[in-house]
């Protein structure tokens, strides 16, 4: 699986050049590839030693790893930079890298103009602060504000509603089967980490809406809905 007696040619048009032994590295898309990452990662943050006053979740110092993102809690700027810079450390034994270019932070304070005169650089290099940013498909807020991503969960529900309306129409399918989709495509879009939220009556009222829109395309109009036609009114019951 990995690359044993693998040669290779580069080619530049119609030219191509004498072939080469490879050495290092993998097959492109080798099984093996997410494995030894894995591994490696996982023996990068086991080797990170958090500073002990960094922030606690149920007794644990926050360093959160799922896949290549990996996030960091922090109580402040200071405990951040120390474990920032143990995570570049260990992972530059094993051979990873941290992107500078894609690596953000954000401060949460309830006063908006806190942490405004600190920044996070390490290695020549300074990280961007934002306001907010996606982690694991949700949206955070230096606010930690629901309402946007309850905006955010709405527009990936219309957009995914959008690309199975023809289905959730079709009269040769079942009911039943109309609401396995709407629960097993749209439904996880919408609501994935939902434990997490504190809505207020406003977000409960639009995520109501947005599944009444869904329903009354999988069951048709309410029995008791007037509708107009020609200037008549007909009341269904």
């Amino acid at each position: 699986m990995s690359l044993t007696e693998t040669y290779s040619r580069v080619r530049v048009g119609e030219n191509v050049c004498d072939r080469f032994p490879l050495r290092n590295g993998l097959k492109k898309g080798d099984a093996l590839t997410p494995q030894l990452f894995n591994f490696a990662l996982e023996y990068t943050i086991r080797r990170v030693q958090v500073n002990q006053d960094g922030l606690k979740l149920n007794g644990t110092h926050q360093l959160l790893a799922y896949a290549d993102d990996v996030n960091i809690l922090e109580g402040s700027i200071h405990t951040l930079k120390e474990n920032t810079q143990a995570l570049v450390a260990a992972t530059r034994e094993v051979g990873l890298e941290i992107s500078a270019d894609k690596t953000k932070y954000m401060v949460m304070f309830r006063d908006q103009n806190a942490g405004r005169n600190h920044s996070v650089r390490i290695n020549n290099r300074t990280f961007e602060r934002v306001e907010e940013f996606k982690y694991l498909g949700t949206t955070l807020t230096h606010q930690n504000s629901i309402p946007e991503e309850i905006k955010s969960r709405l527009r990936l529900g219309n957009a995914c509603y959008n690309s199975v309306q023809n289905l959730l129409s079709y009269r040769l399918l079942s009911k039943n089967l109309k609401i396995r989709i709407y629960r097993t495509i749209i439904l996880p879009v919408v609501l994935i980490g939902c434990e997490a939220w504190s809505l207020a009556l406003r977000e409960e009222r639009k995520l109501r809406v947005f599944e009444n829109v869904v329903l009354r395309r999988i069951f048709g109009p309410r029995r008791d809905e007037v509708r107009g036609n020609g200037g008549d009114c007909i009341t269904r019951s």
